[in-house]
């Protein structure tokens, strides 16, 4: 008997990937040499924080910093990066440097990695991708070392410097100071490299590719305008709102610059990015749930970071606005996009919110938490932000399976990882007739 083998589709291939590379981490993150207790992390704790890293998420069940030697450290900073950037375009880049040539198949999983809509132009776009990162990353890490060469020795900054540009680039909250940047809450330098390296790993490798190419706003894409727009809009929002609610809280005793600094990092960290410049946990309930609703949209599609993306919450704003209007078509700057784009954004944030809502009801049955602090980090870990409220450690063991899940769900996508998982259907050659149903 002839048995033959099934193809894997691009969804497949690409949790296969992401499966590969926690596992390989955990391996390493396993051995001696990785902490500086010289006994390695248990198998739940090495599997967490390996997930942790690849799906860039930066919650932690041991401190980076106390917890791991330097030889932890970087293996936890590549799978950052390998994380960060996708399987495939870190696979690309081994293909350019020993010649070998991107196949249709393996194009097919780029696209599917970077969440594009063409096929055409992968390998380019790769190549935009990791000149893109290694530009902005160098850069970056060259001015924190400028600042963190006042403090530490040239070795120690210059570590310190690139395991944070590309921990912040990548959208990942990982930190080797022990208590996040709590320590620099009103150093101008850090704050606005930090969020800088947020905003550009967490915007799109779409948008920077316009914007490197100088395409004018008319000009641009629909996906770049909505990006650009829905990031803006909600920066401020989450701006005005942070400084308003915590000015008393805890801004209190800062003066107006560092207030307002914080207010800006509070903001843009939720983007996907895990650091915190003020002690997450003493946030107002308010606070936190405004955080909750940035951390679940998340950021943009093709980026570093996480969440149902900017462009899903744009779309499903534009079709609740047609449909309030009566207007047949979803319509916006004078473009207007096919109802399976609508289709599919609902279906993204169905799964998503049924995903956080499960596991956050499993880990209220498990532990005794308040609701607010297992929502915030079921959320977090969805949005592969990294930001707690201080649970994450005293989490039992079948909690953090489910929160590991939640992450890798959360960088996958959970649409991507529902398809890998499911059978595909066959197109029928024929339709049921309709029949009206009452809603609302």
């Amino acid at each position: 008997m002839i048995i033959k083998k099934k193809n894997l589709t691009p969804a497949q291939y690409l949790v296969r990937g992401y499966f590969v590379v926690i596992l390989l981490g955990s391996i390493l993150l396993m051995l001696p040499i990785a902490t500086n207790d010289g006994q390695g992390l248990g198998i739940i704790d090495a599997v967490f924080t390996a997930t942790s890293a690849t799906c860039v998420t930066g919650l932690i069940v041991v401190n980076t910093k106390e917890a791991f030697t330097i030889f932890g450290s970087t293996v936890i900073m590549l799978m950052i990066q390998i994380g960060g950037l996708g399987i495939m375009s870190m696979s690309t880049l081994f293909a350019f440097i020993i010649g070998k040539k991107i196949s249709l198949k393996e194009r097919l999983i780029i696209q599917e990695d970077l969440n594009q809509y063409q096929i055409s132009g992968m390998v380019r776009l790769v190549q935009y991708l990791l000149g893109f990162t290694f530009v902005i990353e160098g850069t970056g890490a060259a001015v924190l070392f400028l600042r963190l060469s006042q403090d530490y020795t040239f070795w120690k900054a210059v570590y310190l410097s690139v395991f944070h540009a590309v921990s912040a680039f990548n959208n990942a909250g990982f930190d080797l100071f022990g208590n996040s940047l709590e320590s620099f809450t009103g150093d101008i330098t850090i704050n606005f490299v930090i969020m800088i390296l947020i905003i550009l790993g967490g915007i799109g490798f779409g948008v920077m590719l316009e914007t490197y190419k100088r395409v004018k706003f008319k000009k641009a894409t629909l996906q770049t305008k909505i990006v650009v727009v829905i990031t803006l809009a909600l920066l401020v929002f989450g701006f005005i709102v942070m400084f308003a609610l915590e000015y008393n809280n805890t801004m209190k005793g800062l003066p107006l610059l560092d207030k307002v600094l914080s207010a800006m990092f509070l903001s843009v960290t939720p983007r996907t990015a895990g650091f915190n410049t003020v002690p997450t946990g003493a946030l107002r309930q308010s606070s936190l749930f405004i955080i909750i609703i940035l951390m679940f949209i998340g950021a943009s599609p093709g980026s570093t970071g996480g969440g149902i993306k900017t462009t899903t919450f744009g779309v499903m704003l534009v079709t609740l606005k047609s449909m309030i209007t009566g207007k047949e078509d979803m319509e916006v700057y004078n473009r207007r996009f096919e109802r399976h784009i609508v289709y599919k954004a609902f279906t993204i944030t169905m799964l998503a919110g049924t995903l956080v809502l499960l596991v956050t009801t499993l880990i209220l049955i498990i532990e005794d938490f308040q609701f607010i602090d297992v929502l915030f980090e079921t959320v977090s870990a969805f949005g592969t932000v990294g930001l707690s409220t201080g649970i994450t450690g005293q989490l039992s063991k079948l909690s953090r399976v489910l929160i590991t899940i939640t992450m890798f769900a959360g960088r996958v996508g959970p649409l991507t990882l529902a398809v890998a998982f499911g059978e595909k259907q066959i197109k029928g050659i024929y339709h049921y007739p309709t029949e009206k149903i009452m809603v609302g």
